[in-house]
């Protein structure tokens, strides 16, 4: 999380922080030793990591409550904000860093995306999920209802201080040296109304169905 951690963290309720995230490991590569896990919570995601390739999980995580109970999962973690953590981090040492739902929290998530550059291996990898500023019911409240309302969580979740849509999401990684090895739309919606945006926009608007994009940068 971000170096604004506060009140509006602390007040939301527990199931916030122990979403698992399991889709998330569709994007893990078969062979990794080493692995973050960047807003780890309780370590419940970075547990799944271990588990499925035997890799040694790190964590980040501000919440003292979240980050104890994470690191009777994980290997180590670092009970800090990511941007306080990294210079505590090991150089050339990650295969993969995962953030998920975290880039959208930080002030300057382009300077944490580059520093974390130094902490990974070559050819290794930024994982993240990343909420779609045009999925359709946000979309809809702003275009419609000219609604910019923000929320206890969701696309509009109050703590979120930056908004991406699928393709800001590659520019994000790009501008910083990565290159996007994969995207991947994530937590679709069941409703019609997406797919008939996307129909009246003659394929223009498929993203507009996805609440979050899984995107990998990696490293040149």
């Amino acid at each position: 999380m971000s170096k604004t951690t506060g009140m509006d963290y602390e007040s939301k309720p527990r199931d916030y922080y122990e979403n698992e995230r399991e889709e998330m490991l569709e994007f893990l590569p078969a062979q990794v030793e080493h692995v973050l896990d960047v807003g780890c919570s309780n370590g419940n995601f970075g547990r799944m990591v271990k588990e499925k390739t035997g890799a040694e999980v790190q964590g980040i995580e501000p919440m003292k409550e979240f980050a104890d109970l994470a690191s009777e999962q994980l290997d180590k973690v670092y009970t800090a904000t990511v941007e306080d953590a990294i210079a505590q981090l090991p150089d050339n040492y990650f295969d993969v860093i995962y953030c998920n739902d975290v880039l959208e929290h930080l002030v300057d998530p382009y300077s944490v995306l580059r520093s974390f550059k130094a902490k990974l291996k070559p050819g290794g990898r930024v994982i993240s999920s990343i909420p779609n500023m045009r999925y359709f019911r946000s979309f809809f409240k702003l275009l419609f209802q000219g609604e910019w309302k923000h929320e206890d969580e969701g696309i509009m979740d109050r703590t979120h201080l930056r908004w991406f849509t699928q393709k800001s999401m590659v520019q994000l990684f790009e501008d910083q040296g990565y290159e996007v090895f994969e995207q991947k739309g994530i937590n679709a919606s069941k409703s019609l109304k997406p797919r008939l945006m996307n129909l009246l926009m003659l394929g223009g608007a498929a993203d507009m169905k996805y609440m979050q994009f899984a995107t990998v940068g990696v490293l040149k």
